[in-house]
Order: C-alpha cells, then structure tokens, then sequence
C-alpha cells in the first residue's frame, strides 16, 4: 500500500508542488518553500505592495518577500482556498491575513497568486491584491 503523504511530497504535479510551498509557508519552513522553488524562479510581487518587485533565486525569494513580511506583519498568513488548474498554470483565490507590528492594525485580504510549475518546480510567481488595504493597514 503507498502512503498518501509520500506520494504528496514527492508529486510533481503542479497543484501539488503550489499546496506544498503554501504549506512550507504557513509553517515557516523556508527550506522546504524554497525547495518548491525553481533555480531561476522569477517571483513578482504585485506594483503598490510594500515588497513590490520581481526577485530570482530561491534565496532571493525567502530573502527578500518571506524574510520581510515576517518582520513587518505578525502571524502573516496565506489562505489558499481555491485552485484553478489548466496545465503548467495554477491560479489560486487566497486571503492574506496578518497585523501590521508598527500599527497593530489587521489585513483581511483577498488575493489571486498565479504559478507556473514546470518539471516539479515553481519557475513564475505573479500576485495580485487590494495592495490599498494593505498599505492603510501600515499607515499611523
């Protein structure tokens, strides 16, 4: 009998590899996110977020988008509720939940992240959201 949860670690299968760097996220594993990560990832986030930008490397993502919301926001988070799947293509409708520390106000966010997951890795990251809500959210 195989074990289900073997099978998911080891899946290339696009959904699979995007729940698992979700997963590695929320725990705080960036080992394991980064291990989702092609060598040549290309990880946009969104024109008017605070890290707007694209970073490359799987260090370069962890560095600069991960590292850095976990020192502006506690207990950031990425809800992953639906997955939309054509191919190498995984859309997912998620929330953003987090408090600013300077402000201690709360984010309750929707988002939309796009992935391109190509032989088992993530090689293309593409976030879209409300970045006002989130830039008021860091307002005094």
């Amino acid at each position: 009998m195989t074990d289900h949860l073997t099978d998911f670690a080891r899946s290339t299968a696009p959904a699979d590899v995007v729940r698992r760097q979700y997963l590695a996220s929320a725990a705080g594993d960036l080992d394991a996110l980064r291990a989702t990560l092609a060598p040549d990832v290309e990880w946009t986030e969104m024109a008017g977020f605070p890290l707007a930008g694209t970073y490359r490397t799987p260090e370069g993502v962890t560095a600069n988008v991960m590292e850095q919301l976990g020192k502006a926001w506690d207990g950031w988070a990425a809800h992953d509720d639906t997955y939309v799947v054509d191919g190498e293509n995984v859309v997912v409708l998620a929330r953003y939940t987090a408090a600013n520390k300077a402000t201690g106000k709360a984010i309750a966010v929707r988002v939309a992240h796009h992935f391109v997951v190509r032989g088992g890795l993530i090689v293309r990251f593409e976030q879209f959201v409300d970045t006002a809500k989130v830039r008021d959210a860091m307002a005094p």
